[in-house]
């Protein structure tokens, strides 16, 4: 379903840099903008993610994937409880839920999702987490439990940590910061495509 190598965004700026380098799913994440912003911006991404045949995942505004046709959002635990998954299922949209405790996971598995996210396994620059690093060996525990499901890990990995990850069983590792902060962020985007391809089918 997923590359290996999952990118996180919060704009169609990036995505015109990292898209020709060869990026496959992407997310978009976006914060304190305006539902006319919101939308401007999802048509975008939507039409650079179809020029360059990439997977893309709208995080948290629900309704606005369901009116502008997209086909895969992402919902956090604090989303899941008031977002309509009966509509979204209804418009044939996939989701993916962020699960970081047995409990979310057993909650998120409820709602039959298409994919479950885990995190954070390394701690991480981007935001204050509420939850400690998960850690190498919670991914096996979280493959086994959802199956078949693609899982989706997330949190301080690098080129360098991935193949650790997909190896403990992740089908996906994501990357904000590692990408985005860096000096060179196409250059860094070809690493983790170089890192990733051994797991890409």
């Amino acid at each position: 379903m997923f590359d290996p190598f999952y990118l996180l965004v919060d704009s169609t700026r990036w995505l015109e840099r990292l898209l020709p380098q060869g990026v496959k799913t992407v997310q978009l994440r976006m914060k304190d903008k305006s539902q006319g912003e919101i939308t401007h911006e999802i048509l975008r991404v939507k039409t650079l993610c179809t020029q360059y045949g990439a997977t893309l995942i709208i995080n948290d505004f629900w309704q606005t994937a369901i009116d502008e046709g997209c086909s895969f959002i992402h919902l956090g635990q604090e989303d899941m409880e008031i977002a309509d998954i009966a509509a979204i299922k209804r418009a044939g949209i996939r989701i993916g839920l962020s699960t970081h405790t047995p409990e979310e996971l057993d909650k998120a598995l409820a709602l039959d999702p298409d994919y479950i996210a885990l995190g954070p396994i390394w701690p991480t620059l981007l935001k204050k987490m509420s939850y400690p690093p998960q850690g190498i060996e919670r991914i096996g525990v979280w493959k086994k439990a959802i199956g078949d499901l693609p899982l989706v890990v997330i949190g301080g990995i690098t080129p360098e940590r991935a193949p650790l990850v997909l190896r403990a069983g992740a089908d996906s590792a994501c990357v904000i910061t590692d990408i985005l902060t860096n000096a060179d962020p196409e250059a860094r985007t070809r690493e983790w495509i170089e890192a990733t391809a051994p797991f890409r089918r």
